[in-house]
């Protein structure tokens, strides 16, 4: 695999990813559009439906002779040729005759296999992504819930904005990856699409009979039907290949904020350790954040791939082997890194250790000026806002810069100790006082997210 950092086999395994990565799960791909396109055929007489019945039976990979396929290969140089040759021998052997495997790949061209071929696997891998979202969702939504109330700093432009709580955190992450479920789902009748219009896309073998039997071909391998099916667009991989990459940024703002948060001078998260784990060969205290270190190299490799795709999705006329070579080697690397990705996130998701004391205690680093914005606020409903964020900029500014305690500026402000006792200014300056909706937002993306993930798997 081209991922920069791999999870363990059995894992890929787990969701069974890694066998529709192979390369029998391509060739069975093949098989099975040449299959359905018999059957398509047969069923509008273009070909025998003896014939496509006998072709349907021996479409099966273990039939095929992958050692004879390679000897032909070394022989004409040529990637599918080889594949239809060795199909031919099955389809006469297991049918005992040799009039059926004549109307073999009847019709189309190589890429029009090759490249409906690649779809239909991405297919099947994309209901496994969606598999794993769904229990990334779970694993948000329990996060969520059970730090709802985890008192934390907001922060923006890297300094403290105003109180939140860990669970609201949670909620922003899952509020993007239900927009990418979303995404994903709303792609699939634009990207798996068959293309069965022969060598530039315009049915020129069997004319208005090629469209039937591509739209047959394409409710058969439960598919989509390509309008024109022309081997010079590309705009549907490399739109799938952008949700891939968005998806992707999802799971990196996750591993960034993991990989942030679990340095030693936050001290809020930390990946989970396991017994025997070595952070470094020369230093032994180390536990490193390598789930996420993963997520990050992986999905900035992702990103990569997306100009690459465009570049070449505006090669010149009716077909141009650059383009769908490279189109099926970016696709390829793309579905790679996305399942590292997507496997490390849910493994972080699950495991994730959060220290809610270490988080309260960063949160009032400060000391109460992180509530400015709520004191402000209820000076305005006596002074107006414009005057009381004079009056409160004034005292953070001056706590800030001068170092003084700002509970005491406060206290020692005239209009402010006339309108609040010390124990009302007390509880303004508390971080769990001033948390907005944070909790809420908590369980009802939760709650979103478990829905959404039962709606997956269904």
């Amino acid at each position: 695999m081209r991922a920069l950092y791999d999870s363990k086999s059995k894992t890929m395994n787990y969701f069974g990813i890694k066998e529709l990565m192979s390369k029998e799960a391509k060739y069975q791909a093949w098989l099975d559009i040449e299959a359905a396109l018999a059957k398509a055929q047969g069923e509008v007489g273009i070909i025998p439906k003896e014939a496509a019945e006998n072709i349907w039976k021996a479409a099966k990979v273990e039939y095929i002779d992958f050692k004879l396929m390679d000897e032909i290969y070394k022989k004409i140089g040529h990637g599918f040729v080889p594949f239809v040759k060795v199909f031919i021998k099955a389809c006469d052997e297991i049918s005992g005759e040799s009039e059926s495997s004549k109307y073999i790949h009847y019709g189309v061209t190589t890429q029009n296999i090759q490249q409906s071929g690649q779809l239909i696997v991405l297919k099947q891998i994309h209901e496994k992504y969606l598999l794993i979202c769904s229990k990334i969702l779970d694993n948000l939504a329990k996060l969520a819930e059970d730090n709802k109330d985890s008192v934390m700093a907001g922060r923006t432009h890297g300094k403290h904005a105003t109180p939140i709580t860990y669970g609201y955190k949670v909620s922003v992450w899952i509020s993007d990856m239900l927009t990418s479920v979303e995404r994903m789902k709303e792609v699939e009748k634009r990207v798996f699409k068959i293309m069965m219009g022969g060598a530039v896309g315009a049915f020129n073998t069997v004319g208005e009979t090629g469209r039937k039997v591509q739209n047959r071909v394409a409710e058969i391998l439960g598919m989509y039907s390509m309008d024109v099916p022309s081997r010079n667009i590309t705009s549907h991989k490399e739109e799938y290949i952008m949700g891939l990459a968005l998806l992707a940024n999802n799971c990196h703002k996750i591993a960034e904020e993991v990989y942030s948060t679990s340095i030693e001078e936050y001290g809020e998260i930390s990946e989970a350790y396991e017994e025997g784990t070595v952070g470094s060969s020369t230093m032994p205290q180390k536990i490193n954040p390598k789930l996420a270190k993963g997520i990050i190299a992986n999905s900035q490799k992702l990103y990569s791939i997306v100009p690459l795709g465009l570049y070449s999705g505006s090669r010149p006329f009716e077909a141009d082997s650059s383009s769908y070579m490279l189109f099926d080697a970016a696709l390829e690397e793309a579905m790679e890194l996305i399942t590292e990705v997507l496997l490390r996130t849910e493994e972080l998701t699950r495991t994730v250790k959060v220290f809610r004391e270490r988080m309260y205690q960063n949160v009032l680093n400060n000391k109460g000026l992180d509530n400015s914005e709520y004191i402000m606020m209820k000076i305005a409903e006596k002074l107006g806002k414009d005057k009381a964020h004079s009056i409160i900029y004034e005292l953070a500014i001056k706590s800030e810069v001068e170092h003084k305690d700002y509970f005491q500026l406060l206290k020692e402000n005239e209009i402010i100790s006339s309108a609040f006792s010390e124990e009302e200014i007390k509880n303004m300056l508390k971080p769990e006082n001033y948390i907005g909706l944070s909790s809420e937002l908590a369980v009802e993306m939760a709650e979103k997210a478990r829905k959404k993930a039962e709606e997956i798997r269904k």
